[in-house]
């Protein structure tokens, strides 16, 4: 830290403890300064010779007493001026070099009153040492804040921040000065450092080495530095997402948790609102991790309807970086659309629906080149690789909410029918999903049940769902039924033989909106009870063929036979459409577990700061 001696004679201000102060001298103090609670008896020559408004102040009046209570600083700059009056020796540095400006400043200790007065003298100091120097720089900004009441005050801040902000914009292979404020040192800084002709060392400075420095400041004037920083445009927008980070991390003590204490939420709502408008434009320069994050905090400080909007058009053009666990953003007790339900879906459809737009409005003049690199569509600007990520992300999504047992069957048909254009090989999440949902809700009604079965293709599960689906007592028997045909179907192609004749009740249901030919269509949108599943599988188990192909198949895992023991199956298929009443609704928790297993939590890397991330 820089430092400046001013006056030569010892100090000799005494004070008797109780905030009056006094200078040991032979001559009698003529007269008193008050400065907020404190007195000072000084004498009217050593301070008339440096102050023009205590001129005037002692000159306007016979009293002895004068009070200059607004005098930026309080009393303590008061002392250090009256210090240098008498010629005592003061130490300036970064942290008193403002209060003492100022004060000289409401004194008005100018050149005009006496050669080398105050002003003067830390005019030049700060000029030639506290604004070339990195640390300097910011703990005077950081002090600027007391000095409201001073009419220099806005001159010091820009001052202050175009120097911070020059520095911050420097390329990095010229930084040489000290960069390590605030932040942890990485790995290479504890080395011995070489010195090359009185300069810094050979050292590789991050890009980033500004970020945390900054967050020390207080909100109002961090904005100030960063939009002066950016206004430069020597910045990527990588650190300015960097900075942004930092800075959510060091004034959001629960940023990670979405946790805010309700004394800490008009704070916490500012910086939120703040981090928000200075976010670049630019795609990918924050993780789509700290965006929902920021999104989360937004909902429960309860920003304006503005922000939220923004961070969520902006998380759903990166949706495909996301986890499951980052879209799980609690609802609120008091929202409306929400009563009742665990977690806010309806800004989840709306990110997702952010990341639809994005592709309908994409640029249909893309090159040729450009479309076969990218793997994009020709209908939009995402590639099939975002979708399918995206559409995975939705299943895992649903199988999570579906447990919530407040949530609407409405809500969550409509959040799978906007990726179900989304072309994925597999249905298996979504089939997770759906069990798990009527898993938590047995007590949906049949049209129900077959509204949100429809949302499968049967023909996209692999192996080990299909084994899981036939024995499935959730399931309606049109569905098992489609399970059990398509994948005969697969194994008869496996196995190289051709399909034989299937029964047209059996063809029918891969007709859209196809009706059984026996058998009224209530028995197969209704589940199947455990003795007619048990009844189906022995016949199955009894007909059974194992299929010699290197392809697995349900006949291998739950003794379903392949398609030539089909034909001899129209038995108890005939049996099950023809019954009349003798389908219950299953509760379904007793048959069989939901398939598949909860996911991971997924720990996806994001942009950081490279090797230090606690932010000190």
């Amino acid at each position: 830290m820089k430092f400046m001696k001013l006056g030569s004679k010892p100090d000799s201000f005494k004070t008797d403890g109780n905030n009056v102060w006094f200078v040991t001298s032979e001559l009698a103090a003529d007269v008193i300064i008050n400065v907020g609670d404190s007195k000072f008896y000084l004498h009217k020559f050593p301070l008339l010779s440096k102050s023009g408004r205590l001129q005037k102040l002692v000159g306007s009046t016979d009293e002895e007493e004068i009070d200059i209570h607004e005098i930026p600083g309080g009393p303590t700059a008061f002392e250090i001026c009256a210090k240098f009056c008498y010629g005592m020796t003061v130490t300036l540095n970064a942290h008193n070099v403002v209060s003492a400006y100022c004060a000289a400043d409401y004194l008005e200790m100018y050149e005009t009153i006496d050669k080398g007065n105050l002003v003067y003298k830390l005019s030049v100091f700060m000029n030639s040492s506290i604004f070339r120097s990195w640390k300097d720089s910011i703990i005077v900004l950081q002090t600027t804040r007391y000095m409201s009441s001073s009419s220099e005050e806005p001159k010091l801040v820009n001052l202050c921040i175009n120097s911070i902000a020059s520095k911050a914009s420097v390329d990095v292979s010229n930084v040489d000065w000290s960069y390590t404020y605030n932040r942890k040192k990485l790995p290479q800084e504890k080395e011995p450092v070489n010195e090359l002709n009185g300069g810094l060392r050979n050292r590789i400075v991050p890009k980033d080495w500004w970020v945390e420095d900054l967050a020390e400041l207080e909100i109002g004037l961090y904005k100030q530095v960063l939009v002066s920083i950016i206004n430069k445009g020597l910045v990527c927008n990588e650190v300015i997402g960097e900075a942004l980070k930092a800075f959510a991390l060091r004034r959001l003590p629960g940023f990670n948790r979405s946790i805010v204490h309700s004394d800490d939420i008009l704070k916490a709502r500012s910086v939120v609102d703040i981090i928000a408008r200075l976010l670049p434009l630019e795609k990918g320069c924050v993780s789509c991790d700290f965006l929902l994050k920021l999104l989360k905090m937004a909902i429960l400080v309860d920003s304006g309807e503005m922000v939220k909007r923004a961070l969520v058009k902006r998380v759903g053009q990166q949706l495909e970086e996301a986890t499951v666990q980052d879209l799980l953003i609690q609802a609120k007790e008091d929202d409306g659309e929400t009563e009742g339900m665990i977690y806010n879906t309806n800004m989840v459809h709306e990110i997702v629906k952010e990341f639809i737009v994005q592709d309908q409005m994409g640029e249909f003049g893309d090159e040729e080149h450009e479309i076969r690199e990218t793997g994009r569509t020709n209908g939009g600007i995402l590639s099939e690789a975002s979708k399918l990520m995206v559409a995975k992300l939705v299943d895992g999504y649903l199988a999570e909410i579906s447990k919530d047992p407040n949530l609407p069957l409405g809500m969550f048909v409509d959040l799978a029918e906007m990726v179900s254009d989304f072309d994925r090989p597999a249905h298996d999440g979504l089939y997770r999903a759906i069990d798990m949902y009527l898993k938590a809700h047995p007590g949906i009604t049949k049209s129900e049940r077959k509204r949100i079965c429809k949302l499968m293709d049967c023909k996209k599960l692999s192996v080990d769902a299909c084994a899981h689906a036939v024995q499935n007592e959730r399931l309606p028997m049109r569905v098992v039924v489609q399970v059990l045909f398509f994948e005969q179907a697969r194994a008869a192609t496996s196995s190289g033989s051709s399909t034989p004749d299937l029964p047209k009740s059996i063809k029918a249901l891969n007709v859209p909106n196809g009706k059984p030919a026996t058998g009224p269509e209530d028995d197969w949108d209704g589940v199947a009870s455990a003795e007619e599943l048990k009844a189906l599988k022995e016949e199955l188990t009894a007909l059974r063929i194992r299929n010699p192909g290197p392809k697995s198949t349900v006949s291998d895992k739950v003794s379903v036979p392949r398609v030539k023991g089909l034909l001899s199956t129209k038995k108890i298929f005939s049996k099950i459409w023809s019954s009349k009443g003798g389908v219950r609704e299953s509760s379904g928790s007793d048959s069989s577990e939901s398939f598949g297993s909860a996911n991971p939590d997924e720990s996806k890397s994001t942009p950081s700061r490279k090797e230090r991330y606690s932010v000190s």
